[in-house]
Formats: C-alpha cells, structure tokens, sequence
C-alpha cells in the first residue's frame, strides 16, 4: 500500500472539506478549517489503538464524520450544547471549532472515548469545550443544557427518557438519524413533541440524513 506523505495528505483532507463546505453553503474561516482536518488526523492516529471509530479511511471520514457534524449547525440552539454518548467527539467537536458562541459538553462513559477527547480539545485549543466521563442518567450537573444532541447514542425514545434531566425549560432536544425514524417518533413521551423535521443533503454521503427536534409538549 502507498502511504501519501503528510502534506498530501493534508491537502487532500482540505480540499475534500473546502468542496464539501462549498456545497453545504457555510463559510468557515481558514484557521477552524485547518484545526477541522487536524482534528480528523489526530482521530486517525487514536482510532489505531483505541478503535474509535469504524471509519478507517480518513477520505472518507471527511463526509461521514465533519461534514455530517457540521451539516445540522445551522438548526441547533445557541448557549449550552450537551453531546450524549459523544464518543470520538462527533457531532460535539465540530461544533464546538465551527460555532464559537456555544459551550459544549462531551459526554461519554468511555474512559478510552474521554482521554482522546481530553486529548484532542487540548490540541485543538478549544476553550468551548469540556469533557465529562459519565452515564448520562446518573450525572447530575448544577446546569442544564439549551440543546442536547445524540448522532449514534439510542433510539429516541430512550434518548429522550435517559437525558430529559439534563434538558432546560425551553431546551430542545436533536436526535440524528439516518432514513426518516416514524416508529421511533410515535413512540415519545407523551410530554414531549416534535418541533421540527429538518431533511439533510450532506455531501459525498449517498445515505439519507435528517435531525428531528424533539421539544416538551
């Protein structure tokens, strides 16, 4: 197998991620572009020893990992971010490089998860940016979050029922999903409701994408 040198590398990463950035229509400066494409080398290097993620060709991580994060950006809650089974940090990561004005918290139970993710905030130098090694039904923060997210945590049933402590009195709740969940829908608490469905075209992936709003009724 032929390895690209480094700076290859690097710029093949970085015109993936500009393209992709250029269809989804977001402009994000330079330097968060450079720390985005850091950011997924850096997961590259752990997933090694740490199995991360499934994703093992970092090209294809560029769609399936950043530009699926970065996608819903324009539909979450500005404030207090909590991403629930946050795992290598995605979509929390992202968000917290391209959204300044949120404060994000990464929450996993995976001590392995949580030294990376303490690893890569502090060579990312994300001040917005906090990790807690925890089970989301038992911790209990002096705060509670504006938006919660999940990408790969649960059903939304049990993503509802497992964090709804954590969710402020206005707060939304937004699970990702791949093809439209209806049977997951139907089964929501009866205090909680959909807000919103928002469909999302995400570049180089062929899947179905959406984010469902979840608020209380």
């Amino acid at each position: 197998m032929i390895v690209a040198p480094p700076e290859r590398e690097q710029a093949d990463l970085a015109g993936l991620l500009d393209q992709g950035l250029q269809e989804l229509g977001l402009r994000i400066d330079e330097e968060v572009r450079r720390k985005l494409v850091r950011y997924l080398r850096l997961l590259d290097k752990w997933n090694e020893a740490y199995n991360l993620t499934a994703i093992r060709d970092i090209r294809k991580a560029v769609g399936i990992h950043l530009l699926d994060s970065i996608a819903v950006a324009p539909y979450i809650s500005r404030g207090r971010l909590l991403d629930v089974g946050t795992g290598a940090g995605l979509p929390g990561i992202p968000l917290a490089m391209t959204e300044p004005d949120l404060s994000v918290t990464l929450l996993d139970s995976n001590h392995k998860k949580a030294a990376f993710l303490t690893e890569a905030i502090g060579v990312l130098g994300l001040k917005n940016a906090r990790v807690i090694c925890q089970r989301v039904e038992s911790w209990r923060p002096e705060e509670r979050f504006d938006c919660i997210i999940s990408r790969a945590f649960s059903e939304i049933p049990e993503f509802v029922a497992l964090s709804r402590h954590l969710l402020a009195p206005k707060g939304v709740l937004a699970a990702m999903k791949g093809l439209l969940p209806y049977e997951e829908i139907e089964r929501l608490p009866p205090e909680f409701r959909v807000r919103h469905l928002h469909r999302l075209s995400v570049p180089s992936l062929a899947a179905s994408r959406h984010l469902v709003l979840i608020e209380r009724a």
